[in-house]
């Protein structure tokens, strides 16, 4: 890890801990609340709290920094930005499927310089720092480097989304729908998983149509630093675009070309 962010990193790291043991108190929790917010989507007290530790956290270790959070918006002003989803994927908490995650991402001048995902009811990890790799495993100490796979062809190659229903609202069903086949393999992994799996070598193409940067801050270095690709569907580096196309690098113009507006 760059020495730069090394003590940022650790303290993702500690922040993911302590919202783990959160988080994972209150998954299949019979007294769980959930709300629907003005958006339509659905907020746990979970999502709540988690946001809360990591805040407090952050205003005694980083006070000058800003913070920028799904349920709890924008505090601060900085060049240096936590970007914070306190559970993704939490549709898939409230019913009890364990695939969700912590999202913790560092943008520093308009990059985003470290990620972490962390995934406890899967027992998974994910980490990137900028210049020092992506890698997965309990702890810092024990870590695995991520590499994504070197698929070249379409027709050989797997494709995670999370949805169609936003397809169906960009008009760009058609596109995907085609798009997905001439895949190999096709599966609605979902959420933060299908990029993980990508930085893994496991999936060679994700991609969604509308996300917030809350959704995306920590993924791209994780996919980026594996050596992939992660850009909005227009082809804008980053998760600044308000959509993702992660792939494995070779696949990716093969990829926006096909999901491109109809003229």
């Amino acid at each position: 890890m760059s020495s730069r962010y090394a003590d940022d990193l650790r303290l993702a790291h500690v922040l993911a801990d302590a919202v783990d043991q959160q988080t994972m108190s209150r998954f299949r929790a019979q007294d769980l609340q959930v709300e629907t917010k003005p958006d339509l989507t659905e907020v746990t007290d979970a999502d709540r709290t988690a946001e809360q530790i990591v805040r407090s956290q952050l205003s005694r270790a980083r006070s000058r920094d800003q913070v920028i959070g799904e349920e709890f918006g924008s505090t601060g002003h900085a060049a240096r930005q936590w970007v914070i989803d306190p559970i993704d994927g939490t549709s898939n908490f409230v019913r009890g499927v364990p695939v969700w995650a912590t999202l913790i991402g560092l943008i520093e001048d308009g990059q985003v310089v470290l990620g972490v995902v962390s995934a406890p009811a899967l027992s998974r990890r994910w980490w990137a720092g900028i210049g020092s790799g992506a890698w997965t495993g309990p702890r810092i100490s024990s870590a695995s480097p991520l590499r994504v796979s070197q698929v070249r062809e379409i027709e050989n190659a797997s494709l995670s989304y999370s949805s169609l229903h936003g397809w169906v609202d960009c008009d760009r069903l058609p596109q995907m729908l085609n798009f997905m086949q001439g895949f190999w393999r096709t599966r609605a992994y979902g959420d933060f998983w299908s990029y993980m799996l990508l930085a893994e070598g496991a999936v060679d193409v994700a991609t969604e149509p509308e996300l917030k940067l809350h959704d995306m801050a920590a993924l791209v270095p994780i996919v980026t630093e594996a050596g992939g690709r992660f850009t909005s569907l227009e082809g804008e580096d980053g998760p600044f675009g308000g959509s993702a196309v992660a792939t494995n690098g070779l696949l990716h113009e093969e990829a926006l070309a096909a999901l491109a507006p109809r003229e």
